[in-house]
């Protein structure tokens, strides 16, 4: 026990190992929080382009696009996704950035793919019926999409949401392969200072399992309450 502790003080405190670790930590939220954010925002515009009636041939070009997109991005490693962007796209396009900005727009595109299906089941999900009366009071289909039927979609999916935050502040731990130095990278610079990889490891998996542990609890709150709320 003492010389884990002696092990423990040298790299986190003697070397400032804390430091590299608070710093990849933020690099790990702010990856997963902006791209859930993104995600968000893609997946819903795509799953509007699915549900949409395909009686022209813009919706119809719209949708393949989209079929495309999705099948990119469920169909290739989350790794291969950020070389290509970060090696291949950048460089061919001239574009600056940074690897947090590469990072997070990935990360974005990558969450986009799956929250569109659960966005389209959620929307599918919702009784026609509320859309029938939304039409009925003179709404027309975009608004009533808006205001009717989106909000009580984000209510059936918001479970599936939090999931996909838990399972992208995971996934950041890839990030170390375009040089950025997440949380898990950030610990195995801490194993460098001594060469001895059993505590960063040990520390590193303790605070990602504190953080899930933490969110599952905060997440399986809100949704009780969400479905309290639904009740009454």
């Amino acid at each position: 026990m003492k010389r884990s502790w002696n092990l423990f003080y040298t790299q986190f405190i003697t070397y400032n190992g804390y430091k590299t670790v608070l710093n990849g930590l933020i690099a790990t939220v702010e990856i997963a929080v902006l791209g859930l954010i993104i995600g968000i925002l893609i997946g819903t515009l795509i799953a509007l382009v699915k549900v949409m009636p395909k009686y022209k041939i813009m919706p119809r070009i719209l949708n393949r696009v989209c079929d495309v997109y999705v099948g990119f991005f469920r169909g290739t490693p989350m790794v291969v996704q950020l070389l290509i962007g970060n090696f291949v796209l950048l460089p061919a396009l001239g574009i600056p950035a940074d690897g947090i900005t590469v990072a997070i727009v990935i990360f974005g595109l990558n969450s986009g793919a799956y929250v569109s299906e659960m966005v389209r089941g959620g929307i599918l999900a919702v009784d026609k019926g509320q859309t029938e009366a939304g039409r009925s009071l003179g709404l027309s289909s975009a608004s009533t999409m808006v205001l009717i039927v989106l909000p009580q979609m984000f209510k059936i999916v918001l479970p599936s949401l939090l999931n996909e935050f838990i399972t992208l502040l995971k996934e950041t731990a890839v990030v170390g392969y375009i040089g950025l130095r997440d949380l898990t990278k950030a610990g195995d610079q801490v194993r460098g200072v001594t060469f001895s990889p059993y505590m960063p490891l040990l520390v590193v998996a303790a605070i990602y399992l504190l953080i899930v542990s933490l969110l599952t609890y905060v997440f399986n709150r809100i949704e009780r309450k969400v479905r309290a709320s639904d009740l009454r």
